[in-house]
């Protein structure tokens, strides 16, 4: 048999080998951010706070509050706008390279590593772009990503860890696979090896991949032991979700104590595909904890997803059950550019005793005057905001009902497929199969949907854990008999915003 009928897989390494399959995924996880935030702030959800997405001081590269000038949904889309300019010229970049390694090679696996100096200068040239200190292309967006990751690397113990970091975190566990790829790349272009299949690791050097593999994991490991132990942390929650990171560390490596397929490499001159002489056998005793370890971690991981991540009640005990109805069920809240107004006179029983305030605060729908309140009952929320409870979901939900089941079942059987995609052994023969590249955007597409249940979740919790005031919004630009006033409900969550005094 020879190289050009190895099969499809074969000819899909030749055409698109594993570094430009990289620089796709990388393009991917872009896009899917982009669209992140643009689902979010579609959906009226504040993202600029949600998670601190805060506008840079052009001068000093000192992030600011927001004040009167910083229009939160303003400031939104132009995060949003500029996270798809990085796309689109990523895209460019990447796209002009291929382009040139298959001039080159012309299909021909016999000119695959001739041309393989073209994905590694721009690999090169990618990394360059992202620490280069001088101010061009997109200066801005990589300052936040390049301090995203030195705060997520090297943040101190005593230091909470930043929601954003947390959801950044997050992502780069679902790039495990991608990384160990990254490092599987470089070994192709040593001497003696090829582009188009990757060098069998033997001795200590086949720990290299499964350490670089469970790094990510390692990161979130440490946050949430960062978050365990801060003074003012008085939950449990932190450490178990260690415990959840730490269930990835089995799979990995009991992947990589396992036998795995060898292959005589035959020269390419010969025209000869490799052949495949050693088995792996499943009925040894690792393989038997491997198999345990991937069921813990995933069973482990969606129990998590559901009840923590998401705050869903469908796999949490009874007794610890929140299917009671929320005292603050103010959904709007969690929008802060898009309060929730009722006429004035709904409550306007309740705090006509009360005196005005001595300050003003700003926000973007205008100045907002606001006094404290009494306590707010479930008969002061709008009967449009009191959604029914649907079984094994929470009280505040933001997205269309028939989301969340779809999300949940997409969730098991991604979440099943993903840890067993982190085990080297089942591929290590055929790294070429495009199945393995599959999965691994199953996992990024599973990663998207989370992240948008996960900051629905978190904004409820901010909400919810909020002291609650009343207020009367005035509007600018109307005034006179054309004033209209409105009752505001609103949490006392928006300390970032400036104190400015009355006129």
């Amino acid at each position: 048999m020879t190289l050009l009928d190895a099969g499809s897989d074969f000819h899909q390494a030749v055409d698109l080998p594993l570094p430009y399959r990289i620089f796709l995924l990388l393009g991917l996880g872009i896009l899917g951010w982009a669209t992140n935030l643009h689902g979010l702030e579609a959906l009226d959800v504040d993202v600029v706070a949600a998670l601190d997405l805060r506008p840079d001081d052009a001068a000093s590269h000192v992030r600011l509050p927001l004040s009167a000038r910083d229009h939160p949904a303003s400031a939104a889309r132009s995060i949003i706008r500029a996270t798809y300019h990085v796309f689109l010229a990523y895209s460019a970049f990447c796209v002009g390279s291929w382009m040139m390694y298959r001039l080159g090679t012309k299909g021909d696996p016999l000119l695959v590593d001739t041309y393989g100096h073209v994905p590694l200068l721009t690999g090169i040239a990618l990394v360059f772009l992202v620490w280069c200190p001088y101010d061009f292309f997109f200066k801005a967006e990589r300052d936040k990503f390049v301090h995203a990751i030195r705060r997520c690397l090297f943040s101190s113990l005593n230091t909470p860890v930043l929601f954003s970091d947390v959801i950044f975190a997050d992502i780069g566990t679902s790039y495990a696979k991608v990384f160990g790829d990254v490092w599987l790349s470089l070994c192709m272009l040593f001497p003696g090896n090829t582009m188009l299949s990757p060098p069998i690791a033997e001795g200590a050097a086949r720990w290299i991949l499964p350490a670089i593999m469970s790094f990510p994991y390692f990161v979130r490991f440490r946050q949430c032991l960062i978050e365990y132990n801060l003074p003012q942390n008085d939950s449990r929650r932190p450490f178990f979700n260690a415990v959840k990171y730490a269930t990835s560390f089995p799979v990995i490596f009991l992947s990589a104590a396992q036998r795995v397929p060898t292959a005589n490499q035959v020269s390419l001159e010969d025209g000869q595909a490799p052949v495949s002489t050693d088995s792996w056998h499943g009925d040894h005793q690792i393989f038997k904890l491997w198999l345990l370890a991937v069921f813990v971690n995933s069973a482990y991981s969606f129990w998590w997803d559901i009840t923590n991540d998401w705050g869903f009640d469908l796999l949490r005990p009874a007794a610890t059950s929140t299917r009671q109805p929320a005292k603050r069920l103010l959904l709007p809240l969690l929008h802060s550019r898009t309060p929730l107004l009722t006429r004035e006179n709904s409550l306007e029983s309740q705090s006509s005793t009360e005196s005005e305030p001595s300050h003003r605060r700003s926000y973007s729908n205008g100045n907002i005057m606001h006094r404290p309140s009494m306590s707010i009952s479930m008969s002061d929320v709008p009967k449009s905001l009191r959604k029914s409870y649907p079984y094994g979901l929470r009280p505040i939900l933001l997205y269309p009902l028939t989301v969340y089941p779809l999300l949940i079942f997409l969730n098991l059987v991604l979440r099943m497929s993903w840890s067993v995609k982190l085990s080297s052994h089942l591929h290590s023969a055929r790294d070429g199969s495009m199945a393995i590249f599959w999965l691994e955007v199953a996992e990024l597409v599973r990663r998207w949907l989370w992240v948008f249940i996960r900051v629905e979740w978190e904004m409820v919790k901010r909400m919810q854990a909020a002291p609650l005031h009343t207020g009367k919004i005035e509007v600018d630009g109307i005034s006179g008999d054309e004033a209209v006033s409105f009752e505001v409900l609103m949490p006392e969550v928006v300390a970032q915003s400036q104190v400015l005094p009355d006129a």
